[in-house]
């Protein structure tokens, strides 16, 4: 034995093993269960009550260098299962004080009001202490738990990488860290890049209501979520300072577009999607590489789920060392998340004892045929008949859509809510009257799926989390950060789309359930419809998080590398379409990585891109590159890695040439449809879509020869960009359908015929919505900002007729494109001119807007003037002025 082996390691090193504990927490599990489930008048099993708190407080206690983490999460959950099964008896509440108060979680201990704050007089002034110590500098009022204090105390570092479970509060630290730095007057420029808009969305309002309010403009800074935002113009001649929240592809533009704009601190958060191999994870690497490579580096700080190696995410800095100093890994979770198995086949009900690994049996299901929708019923009200908020999760929006709706077939319409009522009357309004989703938020129930309008989407989390929304059935938006806590999760399905949910997004969307705001447990309850869905979710029950890799090694296989070399050694850059077993997204990361490649070769970069693609290279294989595209360098110097070289050549010679323009716009705002569809079939051979967007823009259909599904983007892209409302778009797409039923209509793969009613309607209805978010708004939209800039570039003036700027705005009206500049939807900012006399000054050369927006009855407008407001004041006048 090594002489330095402290006590407390012998002592915790085997304390797991103890029989008697793993007997003991068994039994509180089972009597836990049997409550949950409502079996009160059952007999439970005989529990040493007094003998677990003595465990319970001991693990707490636990400073094993290797398993204290694990011990302090067993302490939390055995006070917190007794704490639910016997909310009457005090020993437990003094135990349990004790026990989270032993392991930092002091936000619990507040919920559970326990009066524990010491045994004697040494304890209790060792314990002030010790509050005082994790107390919150911009948040005094509050405390951090141990990992999260470690976490912020290292942001002053370089580089830094931080795992945790999801509900430790990963972006809270970093919320906390940039309030504490402006409210010490320090001038800096923070980013925050997040994987999806809707955590866009989220984060900014909580930083902008929550956290900052006044202080926002009493320091003068700004929220900014996209480059174009107002508070950006001019940003040199104005001493401001920036938040950026932004995806990792708005944060590219950015510094394309404004690569003077210093930033001190990055923060990646659900930096575990640079591990993903899909196309968006090049994006990650572009940005730090970009950062890093600045004379002024920020510090760069990646925050992941459940990673049991964050360090592997500081390989994307160049000469990153040391870097197992610069990370923490932690397994501790402030919230206890018990896990049960509800096996439709065999109809049987067991709780998972993940310390040992097996399912305790609970209990039989009762009916024959029972379903989801019998399950969901079993748990929608808790013994005094009050609703519960509970989250089912399925793997596809149609999926989604139908259970809601199925589910929703058992309310009646709560016409006592009036915010209930206002959202479904506003839904019919904005989006259709025949869309499901209106009808079912007027019973509490409602669908969160990624291409819902956003300040939609805003209003059904805002009435899930004050209690009025119940039930809320979604789609992977949860397991990508969405933060939608509740007391109980429903997993349908162990795939996320179509591929089998990896354990890391299992971990992900398990730790989705339980509300630390309110409670320390949060059940979840994983729906098995088949006998491979239960042995599925076993396997991930019982399998822990690898460690991760990142996407630039296992995304693509050694020939796919070796043929990224190949080409390139070449002279070229167009790919194969699909080499042998390779998907459409493994196709388009490898044409993202071979940019990148190509660019940091010729840039001399060493980005770990290039380390990687080293590997298969011969001596002088870089040489030759080099050498082949020497005099294409002009072509790659904007280091956007969504066109090629052969893309940007052509772009570059039809604008300095050809004389390439976007379509006209009329006095009116009004385009010509034959000018745009003849600019569309124009850019669709300078940019290759047959090859490069062969799924989307470039499907040929029937006639290989013809753009089938450009034709339908270009009624979808001209509506929007006339500013139309999705009501009106969504009409119109349904009245064709009606006149053409024969065209096109998939359900569930099968083509259909189009039969008037709210079923066919509502397919219609999310296939505009995700045209919009996933063609308009991301992939033609990207083109269009690589023409306005190309324009630019050659010119040296702005592009006349700004088409991304239209689609981006989703109009061509200046003063509407003004007002969402400022922070305004599209949806808010189509209200506000309809209500232009109302609402806006007219005598003002610039935009100004009337404080009464603030008693706007419109609910989505008067949110988004309330954030504008903290952001910029100056935007509004007293209504005097």
């Amino acid at each position: 034995m090594e002489t330095n082996t402290t006590f407390g390691e012998i002592f915790f090193e085997k304390i797991d093993e103890n029989e008697y504990l793993k007997k003991l927490y068994e039994d509180i599990l089972y009597n836990y269960a049997l409550k949950v489930f409502g079996y009160t008048r059952r007999l439970k099993r005989n529990l040493a009550i007094d003998d677990a708190l003595r465990f319970a407080d001991i693990l707490s206690k636990s400073n094993h260098s290797t398993k204290a983490d694990k011990h302090k999460v067993w302490a939390q959950e055995i006070v917190t299962l007794l704490n639910y099964i016997y909310p009457e008896n005090p020993d437990v509440l003094y135990v349990a004080g004790s026990v989270l108060t032993s392991v930092g979680n002091y936000q619990g201990r507040n919920i559970i009001k326990s009066d524990f704050n010491g045994a004697d007089a040494m304890e209790k002034i060792y314990l002030e202490l010790k509050k005082d110590y994790y107390t919150i500098p911009s948040a005094p009022d509050k405390q951090f738990m141990v990992a999260q204090k470690s976490a912020y105390d290292h942001f002053a570092n370089s580089y830094y990488s931080y795992s945790a479970p999801t509900s430790m509060g990963k972006s809270f630290i970093m919320r906390m860290f940039i309030k504490e730095k402006i409210l010490s007057d320090v001038r800096h420029n923070f980013a925050i890049v997040v994987p999806t808009k809707a955590l866009i969305n989220e984060i900014r309002i909580k930083i902008t209501k929550e956290d900052l309010g006044e202080i926002l403009h009493q320091k003068n800074y700004h929220v900014v979520t996209a480059a174009g935002d107002a508070v950006l113009s001019n940003w040199k001649d104005k001493q401001q300072n920036y938040i950026f929240v932004m995806t990792p592809e708005r944060m590219l533009y950015l510094m394309i577009n404004e690569p003077d704009i210093q930033i001190d601190y990055l923060f990646v958060d659900e930096a575990h999607k640079i591990t993903g191999a899909d196309k968006r994870s090049p994006f990650y690497y572009q940005v730090v590489n970009m950062l890093s490579e600045r004379q002024h580096r920020p510090h760069i700080i990646f925050a992941s789920p459940n990673v049991p190696n964050p360090e592997v995410f500081l390989d994307t800095i160049p000469d990153v060392q040391a870097a197992n100093e610069h990370k923490l890994q932690t397994s501790y979770s402030p919230v206890s998340q018990p896990k049960f198995i509800v096996n439709l086949i065999n109809r049987e009900v067991s709780i998972y004892n993940e310390h040992n690994d097996s399912n305790i049996p609970i209990t039989s299901i009762a009916l024959d045929d029972a379903d989801l929708i019998d399950v969901l019923l079993r748990f929608e009200k808790d013994e005094n008949k009050k609703e519960k908020p509970f989250i089912v999760y399925f793997p596809s929006t149609r999926k989604t859509v139908v259970a809601a709706r199925d589910f929703g077939a058992n309310r009646i319409p709560k016409t006592n809510c009036q915010e209930l009522m206002e959202l479904a009357k506003d839904i019919k309004n904005e989006v259709h009257g025949d869309y499901y989703l209106a009808d079912l938020v007027s019973k509490g129930v409602a669908y969160h799926i990624g291409y819902l309008p956003a300040s939609i989407r805003q209003r059904i989390e805002d009435l899930f989390k004050a209690g009025k929304i119940t039930a809320l059935f979604c789609t992977s938006t949860l397991v990508e950060g969405v933060n939608l806590p509740a007391d109980n999760l429903f997993i349908t399905d162990y795939r996320n789309g179509q591929k089998d949910m990896r354990p890391i997004d299992f971990r992900n969307l398990v730790g989705r359930v339980g509300r630390l705001e309110f409670n320390l447990y949060g059940n979840v309850f994983l729906v098995a419809t088949s006998e491979k869905a239960s042995d599925k979710f076993e396997t991930l029950l019982s399998k822990s998080v690898d460690k991760q890799t990142l996407s630039i090694e296992k995304g693509l296989t050694k020939p796919q590398k070796q043929n990224v070399i190949n080409i390139l050694l070449k002279g070229d850059v167009e790919f194969p379409k699909h080499p042998q077993k390779q998907t459409e997204d493994s196709y388009d990361l490898m044409r993202k990585f071979a940019i990148i490649l190509l660019n940091d070769i010729m840039a001399n970069r060493d980005s770990r891109v290039r380390r990687e693609f080293q590997k298969v290279m011969k001596p002088g294989d870089e040489d030759k590159i080099k050498a082949n595209f020497s005099n294409r360098q002009q072509h790659m110097k904007d280091n956007d890695i969504t066109v090629s070289v052969d893309q940007n050549e052509s772009l570059y010679e039809a604008i300095a040439v050809n004389g390439l323009e976007f379509p006209s716009i009329d006095s009116n705002g009004r385009y010509d449809k034959d000018e745009l569809w003849a600019f569309l079939l124009r850019i669709a051979k300078i940019f290759k879509w047959k090859s490069y967007e062969s799924y989307t823009l470039g499907a040929p259909g029937n006639d290989p020869n013809k753009y089938s599904s450009l034709s339908y983007y270009r009624v979808i892209l001209g509506q929007w960009v006339s500013g139309h409302g999705l009501q009106q778009i969504i009409s119109e797409a349904i009245r064709f359908k009606k006149n053409n039923p024969r065209e096109a209509m998939f359900i569930d793969g099968k083509k259909v015929d189009y039969k008037e009613g709210s079923e066919h309607n509502n397919i219609i209805i999310s296939e505009v919505l995700s045209v919009i978010d996933k063609i308009i708004l991301f992939k033609l939209s990207n083109y269009f900002l690589k023409i306005s800039n190309a324009y630019k570039d050659i010119t040296g003036k702005p592009a006349p007729n700004d088409w991304y700027e239209f689609v981006e705005y989703g109009s061509t009206n200046k003063r509407s494109i003004e007002i969402q500049k400022y922070g305004f939807s599209r949806e808010s900012a189509l209200y506000i001119l309809q209500h232009e006399a109302e609402y806006v000054y007219k005598s003002e050369a610039e935009l100004k807007l009337r404080k009464s927006l603030f008693d706007c009855p419109n609910k989505g407008v008067k949110a988004d003037a309330e954030l504008a407001w903290y952001n910029t004041p100056e935007l509004f006048l007293e209504e005097d002025a």
